[in-house]
């Protein structure tokens, strides 16, 4: 069996993965004709 550890780490980062392209894909359906500010370009080089 695999170490809870691991399969929580896991969980949360398909669950940041996830919840990171869904609030994209809200945002480029609200603002579509506005670039992406410096606040989520910074976020995104992380």
């Amino acid at each position: 069996m695999t170490k809870p550890s691991s399969y929580s780490t896991k969980t949360i980062v398909i669950c940041l993965i996830y919840s990171m392209s869904k609030w994209i894909s809200i945002y480029s359906e609200l603002l579509p004709s506005i670039e992406i500010p410096p606040i989520a370009a910074s976020l995104l080089e992380r």
